[in-house]
């Protein structure tokens, strides 16, 4: 039988903190608009004592902070350089939503709307996100919303303005996960859901494979080991374990469902892979 003991809750979060630091839809107050837009640099810092290109050092983990819940966690995440897409990016756009959330749902990366609106999951996969939470039962309030990268990267269109999304390298992937690793171990979810491969690689390793793993309940790996399990040709928990130790649901990204030929058979696929996350929940 899978075990896992969790890490405690760091003592800083407490209820009132909870309902101070949350918008009506569990948003933060400080997500959107009024997020001031990060500047293009390119910064020199003193690695052992030698000057390196910002970003270079491929690592995030210097950038946060020591103690607090996700209110510090996100204003030292808007200062982050911990690789180089932080230059290019206007903002961080860290993850929204009450630390006491049940559901920890982890995509990509931001997209374009994210990027220009501080908050993840406002873009049209965002929407299609919600619509198929709420069809199996998934309240939107019980959920925190993140990504595995918290920089969107981009490359300029051949004409236009148009910004046109590129995946995240293995890299990147990594020097960003101790943000996601931060957020879950001050959140304690009782389930995340992955969407995607990115997202399902940042938390359980380079063998997920969205084709093969889709719709499993699989064992929640502590938040120090998170990348490192192997889940190749592994079985589904039964939602009773899950539900008591905790557990990872992969699926495709909205944005797939977006990009299908068959639209419609893709997002009832979705649905079908949340729906197995709602029956855990419910266990």
């Amino acid at each position: 039988m899978y075990t896992r003991t969790r890490p405690p809750t760091p003592a800083t979060v407490t209820a009132t903190h909870r309902a101070s630091t949350a918008g009506p839809t569990g948003y933060p107050a400080s997500t959107g608009a009024n997020l001031p837009e990060r500047e293009a640099r390119t910064v020199a810092v003193d690695v052992n004592g030698d000057k390196e290109e910002a970003g270079h050092g491929y690592d995030a983990g210097p950038f946060l902070p020591r103690r607090g819940g996700l209110p510090a966690l996100r204003k030292a995440a808007a200062g982050c350089e911990g690789c180089p897409l932080f230059r290019n990016a206007s903002r961080t756009v860290f993850g929204a939503g009450p630390s006491s959330a049940r559901v920890v749902v982890v995509g990509e990366q931001p997209g374009d709307q994210e990027d220009r609106q501080g908050a993840p999951f406002v873009g049209p996969a965002g929407r299609l996100l919600r619509e198929a939470l709420e069809e199996v039962g998934i309240e939107e309030e019980s959920a925190y919303f993140t990504n595995a990268v918290k920089h969107f990267k981009f490359e300029p269109a051949a004409r236009g303005k148009r910004r046109i999304h590129k995946s995240p390298s293995l890299r990147e992937m990594s020097a960003c996960r101790p943000w996601l690793a931060a957020e879950l171990r001050v959140i304690q979810p009782e389930l995340v859901l992955a969407l995607g491969a990115t997202a399902g690689k940042a938390l359980l390793g380079g063998s997920f494979r969205i084709s093969e793993q889709r719709g499993l309940v699989l064992p929640m790996p502590p938040w120090d080991a998170l990348g490192r399990t192997e889940v190749s040709g592994a079985d589904g928990l039964p939602a009773e374990e899950a539900a008591a130790h905790g557990c990872v649901v992969g699926t495709i990204h909205p944005s797939a469902v977006l990009r299908a030929d068959d639209r419609r058979a893709a997002y009832r696929g979705l649905v079908t892979d949340l729906r197995v996350a709602a029956d855990v929940l419910a266990a």
